[in-house]
């Protein structure tokens, strides 16, 4: 089907290689990373090539995709590389450091007759499917209101000294630190509402450091927000809002609330995630009805995050059988799968082109917190 390319084995390049499992029509020519002990340790964990070279890889004749797994800070140069070079690329969140970046990421895509595609495929998983037909199904009525939630828990206070990928890897606390969980986990949560409900028409923005030391190591360093909360306006009229952080307990859910009922996918890190479906016409269970009349008898209201709904069954197998590990369950290469499956088949792949430009400006505005703002990109 394609032959691709890794440029970046850190962390997350172990997530891509698990789940490259799941889709033999994907052939790994061979990885590359400017941390020449890092590259050696991961292509004989993985008896992969090793590149000897940026350019040796960008020149590779049978390469149609180069996967973008470096740091954020790297994206645009190298997206524009591989570009120049003739190369359709898939890269890891974000497209660039700046809205300016990103857009010139998709001009030079467009001007060479390429494909840019954004990560994350979580937006492409069965769940998301199930989700979406669900709602085709009318079985909420109309969605006007949904809240995702992309807490990861306070792990500055973990032990993630100690994590290490499959291959070896350093989890890069510090770098992520500095970067901002909102430019790290916004993506997440974006591509599932940006896939329901279309482009966001305008948004408020805010984000905070809340926890300025996160322990030994990090005295000094310029640390970004902990914590934002985006607002958004979609064009189709449902209003949402997402929160990013790494203090509150870890939520990563998905509440959908429309005018017949509520959907809610318990982790949008999870591939198969279980889904709960209510009606508001529909009683709930019966240990539901009971607290709610104590609660009542004692002049209080039931919070409605108890009140789960039934849990929906899969009306479709497994799509991916090697998942990534704790703590998501996403199929990394699925993003790369469709992408070279719409390719060949001469179309624009979901999260392609001004659909990843849209998400990239959505996270760094919330990542920013700019306040009020109105996206300049449109798909």
């Amino acid at each position: 089907m394609a032959t691709i390319a890794f440029i970046g084995t850190g962390f997350v390049a172990d997530y891509y290689m698990t789940t490259l499992a799941n889709h033999p029509g994907l052939k790994l020519a061979g990885v590359w990373d400017l941390n020449a002990s890092r590259l050696q340790q991961f292509s004989a964990f993985h008896g992969m090539r090793a590149y000897r070279s940026l350019e040796e890889c960008l020149s590779e004749p049978d390469v149609d995709i180069v996967v973008n797994l470096t740091n954020p800070e790297s994206h645009f140069a190298l997206n524009c590389s591989a570009l120049e070079a003739g190369k359709h690329v898939y890269c890891e969140k974000p497209l660039g450091m700046t809205y300016d970046e990103a857009v010139k990421v998709i001009e030079l895509a467009e001007e060479k007759k390429l494909t840019v595609c954004g990560a994350p495929a979580n937006g492409l998983s069965d769940a998301q499917q199930l989700t979406a037909q669900l709602i085709g199904e009318g079985r909420i009525g109309t969605p006007r209101l949904a809240y995702a939630e992309m807490e990861d828990g306070p792990v500055f206070k973990d032990n993630w000294r100690d994590w290490r990928s499959r291959s070896g890897a350093k989890w890069p606390g510090l770098h992520e630190f500095e970067i901002g969980c909102t430019l790290e986990h916004a993506g997440y949560g974006l591509s599932w509402l940006v896939a329901l409900f279309g482009p966001v028409a305008g948004g408020q923005a805010f984000s905070a450091l809340a926890f300025p030391d996160k322990g030994p190591g990090t005295e000094g360093l310029s640390l970004a927000a902990d914590f934002s909360v985006g607002c958004l306006s979609f064009e189709s009229g449902v209003t949402a809002r997402l929160t990013c952080g790494l203090a509150a307990p870890r939520d990563r859910s998905l509440t959908i609330v429309g005018d017949e009922g509520t959907i809610v996918v318990r982790d949008l890190w999870d591939d198969r995630s279980a889904v709960h479906l209510s009606r508001f016409a529909e009683k709930p269970p019966l240990i539901q009805r009971l607290a709610g009349r104590f609660e009542r008898e004692r002049g209080r209201v039931l919070p409605i995050r108890l009140t789960h709904g039934k849990a929906v069954r899969y009306p479709f197998p497994p799509s991916a059988s090697a998942l990534s590990a704790f703590p998501s369950k996403i199929d990394f290469a699925r993003g790369i799968v469709a992408m070279a499956e719409a390719i060949g088949k001469g179309e624009a792949p979901f999260f392609s082109g001004r659909r990843a430009l849209h998400l990239t400006e959505l996270a760094l505005a919330l990542n920013d917190g700019i306040g009020a703002f109105e996206p300049k990109s449109r798909f």
